[in-house]
């Protein structure tokens, strides 16, 4: 399974619009392309920062649709005031405790390790950090997306409401740096959002 993440530094004001525009007219074009299995959005309404993914059976289906999808983006990106960065990953990891719910939110946490230690890593996000993960209170789902040529990776995990992504803030910091620790991790962001958009298909990947 792979994905594609749009990330957009948007003006906080355009959001909704942006938004509406994706789940009303950018979602049901996706969802009717060969392979396409979801998509999902996040959105940080303070810093702006809007992160829509879609997800995809095979790198060929995604790659089939770059070139059809780069005006869609394009047009967004200057609706919501800012410009895409694109990025492509292989999903190596999804679990899913439960579907999410109104008010679900997600702490996002951008790593790099030395590519030729990424499968080691990913053993260690499996066998190590999934299973505390599924302790915090409010825990819904959990990816891991992936870079292999750069080594880059992004987690995500998302939780059924702002209180319990609020009260799983200290022991998530505790479990990032020692699962960093135990990976060979450099830590390179972490950020809190509301999942606006949920309609991700994955089934899944452990």
């Amino acid at each position: 399974m792979y994905a594609r993440s749009t990330t957009i530094n948007a003006a906080p004001a355009s959001i909704d619009a942006g938004v509406a525009r994706v789940r009303d007219e950018v979602m049901p074009m996706l969802m009717g392309m060969d392979g396409c299995i979801g998509l999902s959005m996040l959105v940080d309404r303070e810093s702006g920062r809007c992160i829509t993914t879609s997800a995809w059976q095979s790198e060929e289906a995604m790659r089939a649709t770059d070139e059809e999808l780069q005006p869609v983006r394009e047009r967004i990106a200057a609706e919501l005031g800012g410009s895409p960065m694109v990025q492509e990953w292989e999903i190596a990891v999804l679990h899913r405790d439960h579907r999410s719910v109104a008010g679900a939110c997600v702490r996002a946490t951008w790593v790099k390790v030395d590519p030729a230690n990424l499968d080691r890593a990913i053993d260690v996000y499996k066998l190590a950090s999934l299973p505390r993960l599924e302790d915090l209170a409010g825990f819904c789902s959990a990816s891991l997306l992936v870079d292999r040529a750069s080594g880059r990776a992004v987690s995500s995990v998302t939780y059924d409401s702002h209180e319990t992504l609020d009260g799983s803030r200290e022991a998530a910091a505790s479990m990032r740096a020692s699962t960093a620790k135990d990976a060979g991790a450099e830590m390179l962001d972490v950020g809190e959002f509301e999942l606006a958009i949920a309609h991700l298909r994955v089934p899944e990947l452990t």
